[in-house]
């Protein structure tokens, strides 16, 4: 199937498509985002979390065929050009990214709690993300990336 869809604002297009294939996989491979990584393939990470027509998924989750005509926003597509989202720049700054694998599932699910609830309680915070499996940072300095870009957000 020939696939037609938006990806951060711009249309694409994917020719001989499996409708069954993951959007995951269309968007690293066929397309070039190697930003949403694929750890589990089975939506128990959040690594690969996206947003489909503004609503956070898992890339992993989602046929191919289900993206037709809609609207996709990757990790890359939360900077505007070279200038890092204030999410972006609050997880590089609290020392949040580590290997880099959650990262960014983390942003995009950070993006979408704080569009929702720009002042969130710690425990708002970890119900947000407790989707998103990390090995590496035992979590205090994403909470902290969190609370970080919430104050900056808020001051904008």
């Amino acid at each position: 199937m020939r696939l037609n869809f938006t990806v951060n604002g711009q249309p694409h297009e994917a020719d001989d498509v499996w409708e069954g294939e993951s959007l995951l996989y269309v968007l690293r491979e066929r397309l070039g985002l190697p930003g949403s990584k694929n750890a589990c393939e089975q939506g128990e990470c959040g690594s690969c979390t996206v947003y489909l027509d503004g609503v956070p998924a898992c890339a992993c989750l989602v046929a191919a065929g289900q993206a037709q005509g809609r609207e996709v926003r990757t990790v890359e597509g939360l900077a505007d050009g070279e200038q890092l989202d204030p999410v972006q720049e609050a997880f590089v700054e609290a020392g949040a990214v580590q290997c880099g694998f959650c990262t960014p599932g983390l942003l995009v699910q950070t993006h979408d709690l704080l569009n929702r609830k720009p002042d969130p309680s710690d425990a708002e915070i970890r119900e947000s993300l407790a989707g998103n499996l990390c090995r590496c940072t035992g979590y205090e300095k994403i909470m902290d990336a969190v609370r970080l870009a919430a104050r900056r957000k808020a001051h904008a």
